[in-house]
């Protein structure tokens, strides 16, 4: 989108974070944590770290895609590694990105243990 770069047609830095989030949404969902189970248990994730790693600049009209993973699950956090490449010709890496996501039992905003069906859907059994 034209809204995602700067004067000289390269993507924000601010933008590819808001593309890791759509990736780990739907990362999340995959694992089982949907929008529906979130709000039934009232456990939601909560980033407390993201790193990003910028390779290679992407431009306006490059079609990208990022492929994230849970790299390990401690008692109540997960650590998500991403890739985003741009499709078509050399298929360059762009960006790599970690975050660190907690998750929060509501209304008190405690750290919640990850529940072991999310583990299993994973292929986890146990957290570090």
């Amino acid at each position: 989108m034209f809204f995602d770069t700067d004067c000289g047609g390269v993507v924000s830095n601010i933008a590819y974070l808001r593309f890791f989030e759509v990736a780990r949404t739907r990362l999340t969902d995959a694992l089982g944590m949907t929008l529906a189970e979130m709000t039934e248990t009232q456990v939601f994730p909560a980033v407390a770290r993201t790193e990003v790693d910028y390779r290679r600049p992407a431009r306006l009209g490059d079609r990208l895609r990022i492929r994230g993973r849970v790299e390990r699950f401690e008692k109540a956090r997960m650590i998500c590694h991403f890739e985003m490449h741009r499709l078509g010709g050399d298929e360059a890496l762009v960006a790599e990105c970690r975050q660190t996501v907690v998750l929060v039992q509501l209304p008190e905003g405690r750290p919640k243990r990850i529940p072991p069906e999310w583990l299993a859907k994973a292929g986890n059994s146990q957290p570090e």
